[in-house]
């Protein structure tokens, strides 16, 4: 077994870091959010007083990371990940960034000694406690089958997806996909309900049928049908609409910079926005169902709670 560092310890970072203690590895967690540390603390994270101490003598760093700038920061100066790190450890970025990042991430590495591995995930917070989600891992063979081996307790699914970067670009273009179905979702739930069919009837048919999709089936937008939706409980986050938008802006950033028009990403991101503009961005992705309903209106939603 291991001794690993995780740093960035929040919704998705606590529980996966939890799957790693389960299969006996050692892992020292560190987060600037005491909150965060406390409940990792609960699920057998060794806690870190700061990231040199929570990466020194680690085989392998992990980073999950909410904005591209952060993982910047983290990795770069002499107080980051390159400078701190011991050599030999392997290197993992669950983040979602753009790109770029990701490449400058690789680079990086590279001029500092380090094997390096792009690890994007899917499958929410729900596959995170659940140990069931997808890795999409981007680098050098080498490196990304000493990767397979970290992840594999927390992975129902894992992909190479190629070299440096392919892993975080396969994560974005999935994310871009799923919140369009987001959107498709939201309307469609919608327009049912007021053409007078019963919400789990008309979800029956959909899921059997060629409107089936993932948030269909996992997060349809009206209480009651599907019991991981975040319209059971006043859309209260399991993917929030921050985060979503960032995840989209970064597709619709790759698609300007590879010359691909994206029309119906471009429409979600706008959606998206709207929801963060309003104050709701920690509210659950699907909210942005109520921007279907004239008066804003939306079953299993209430404002004021």
């Amino acid at each position: 077994m291991a001794t690993i560092a995780w740093i960035g310890l929040g919704h998705m970072g606590t529980p996966m870091s939890a799957h790693l203690v389960a299969a006996g590895h050692t892992v020292k967690g560190f987060d600037l959010s005491e909150h965060a540390c406390a409940e990792a603390a609960q699920q057998g994270v060794t806690i870190a007083a700061t990231m040199a101490d929570a990466v020194r003598g680690a085989e392998a760093v992990f980073t999950s990371l909410p904005m591209p700038e952060h993982v910047r920061a983290v990795y770069d100066g002499d107080g980051g990940v390159w400078a701190l790190a011991d050599h030999g450890a392997l290197l993992l970025d669950t983040s979602t960034v753009d790109v770029e990042t990701s490449r400058w991430c690789h680079e990086g590495s590279k001029r500092a000694g380090f094997a390096f591995v792009d690890a994007p995930i899917s499958g929410g917070t729900v596959g995170a406690e659940a140990g069931t989600l997808t890795f999409m891992l981007g680098g050098e063979d080498a490196h990304v089958a000493r990767a397979e081996a970290y992840v594999a307790a927390m992975a129902g699914s894992t992909i190479r997806c190629g070299g440096a970067g392919n892993g975080i670009a396969a994560k974005l273009v999935n994310n871009m996909m799923l919140m369009i179905d987001v959107l498709a979702v939201a309307e469609g739930s919608q327009l049912a309900a007021r053409l007078g069919l019963d919400a789990k009837t008309f979800w029956d048919v959909a899921n059997v049928s060629s409107a089936a999709s993932w948030p269909q089936q996992k997060w349809y937008p009206v209480p009651g049908v599907v019991a991981s939706a975040a319209a059971n409980h006043n859309f209260d986050a399991s993917f929030s609409g921050t985060l979503a938008k960032k995840d989209v802006s970064l597709a619709v950033q790759a698609g300007e910079a590879a010359g691909v028009q994206l029309p119906a990403a471009a429409l979600v991101l706008s959606q998206l926005a709207r929801l963060v503009d309003e104050g709701l961005g920690e509210k659950d992705c699907t909210l942005i169902t109520k921007y279907t309903v004239p008066e804003g209106q939306l079953a299993g939603y209430d404002p004021q709670r």
